[in-house]
């Protein structure tokens, strides 16, 4: 681990708590790697596990084609999800907790069992399955204005911020995830619509993805782990006093407001 990545781990990670945006690591410096961004990534988990959080999950961004394209990439990218970062579905989040804030809706699962690549199936992530979750994602970026590539928002943890979690626990079967509706409202009104075919085909795909990326960095999947396999729509902005609410169909509902 170079101490180039500390360095840039360092910077990422005050520039959150103090609210501070700040130059997009690509534009400091061009010859950073998609390989450089994961190991600043890892930096900067260390930094916040030194602060006593924990790892409660991963997250897979960039699911979709068009998130791709407008990043000129041909593949997802991954987040860890920190304790600190759970919010209990309806409560409130301050908006000035945070820089910039989206939100999106995904589908979450639950391990039964630790899952290893490579060579990971979406049916072994299936099969692997306790239950999924009604979610949202708040995304934010420490980065100035959201002008990052993929180095950018892989190195910043995939612009992870918070996750609410719904009540609602449902088992896999007779569930087509595929066809799976979802329909996002902000203040009560509709925004976003999508299913879960957005995240790859199926979520299981994205989740296989995943446990397949971690190997090359010597990590697994593990049971008890929240994995949300990237949004169904396009994230939406958020600010002070707005109520955001994601309806899974048979999945339940999430939501949280902002104040």
């Amino acid at each position: 681990m170079s101490g180039k990545h500390a360095a840039y781990a360092r910077k990422l990670v005050n520039a959150e708590e103090t609210k501070q945006t700040m130059l997009a690591l690509t534009d400091a410096d061009a010859s950073l790697t998609v390989e450089d961004a994961y190991q600043i990534q890892l930096e900067t988990i260390k930094i916040k596990l030194a602060q006593g959080k924990k790892v409660i999950g991963k997250k897979v961004g960039l699911t979709s084609t068009a998130m791709q394209k407008m990043l000129g990439v041909n593949e997802p990218d991954y987040g860890h999800l920190l304790n600190d970062m759970v919010v209990e579905n309806g409560a409130a989040v301050r908006i000035d907790s945070l820089i910039s804030p989206k939100i999106e809706a995904e589908i979450g699962f639950i391990l039964e069992e630790d899952l290893e690549g490579p060579n990971l199936s979406y049916l072994d992530v299936l099969m692997a399955t306790r239950f999924v979750v009604p979610t949202l994602e708040i995304i934010d970026s420490r980065v100035a204005d959201w002008k990052i590539k993929l180095v950018d928002t892989v190195a910043d943890n995939g612009s992870s911020a918070k996750v609410v979690i719904g009540e609602k626990m449902s088992k896999l079967n007779g569930i087509d995830l595929r066809t799976n509706s979802m329909v996002l409202f902000k203040n009560n009104e509709q925004m976003a619509t999508g299913a879960g075919a957005a995240a790859l085909g199926h979520p299981a795909h994205a989740i296989a993805w995943l446990g397949n990326k971690l190997h090359e960095f010597g990590m697994a999947l593990k049971k008890d782990e929240l994995i949300l396999p990237g949004a169904l729509s396009g994230a939406i902005s958020v600010s002070s006093g707005d109520t955001i609410e994601a309806k899974f169909g048979a999945l339940g509902s999430v939501s949280v407001h902002f104040v």
